[in-house]
């Protein structure tokens, strides 16, 4: 297998992107609800909402990380948000994942990112391990919420 090649992703990978994201979905025991319509729509439109970098060996889609900007207002700063970050098995162990973080964050220059950020499954042993490697640490005490479905609709307004 030849070394990796990253690229950033356009509007005709939407297909490998659903791909990898499915996997990611079974191997976190989730139900993918998105599409590859709808990743081309969000994703490659008018009005982009994520960008994502992909990882290729011997021509193969390996890896993937999809991110978009984020602010903090008590860093003062705007971060790149990883939203999925996906090594294919038989790519994993090569470092493709610190790589793709790396792809991510150099992109985020751009917009003047000081930082990188992400959620990680509390049962991903594995992946926590791989985190804690690369220095992440926690946001304190805080805990991600969603709100949609009858709740939102409840809100009003949107």
């Amino acid at each position: 297998m030849t070394g990796p090649n990253f690229r950033r992703a356009t509007p005709g990978d939407a297909e490998a992107i659903h791909a990898l994201l499915c996997d990611l979905a079974r191997q976190d025991g989730a139900q993918m609800r998105g599409s590859a319509a709808a990743l081309r729509r969000y994703g490659f439109g008018a009005h982009p909402l994520f960008q994502a970098v992909l990882a290729e060996q011997s021509g193969t889609v390996t890896g993937l990380v999809l991110f978009f900007p984020e602010y903090s207002t008590l860093r003062g700063c705007p971060g790149v948000f990883v939203q999925d970050l996906y090594v294919a098995a038989p790519a994993r162990g090569q470092g493709l994942g610190r790589k793709l973080l790396a792809q991510a964050m150099d992109a985020g220059l751009a917009w003047g990112a000081a930082y990188l950020a992400l959620m990680v499954d509390r049962s991903n042993a594995r992946a926590r391990v791989f985190y804690d490697r690369c220095g992440f640490v926690g946001r304190g005490d805080y805990d991600t919420l969603v709100l949609d479905g009858p709740g939102l609709a409840a809100l009003g307004g949107a």
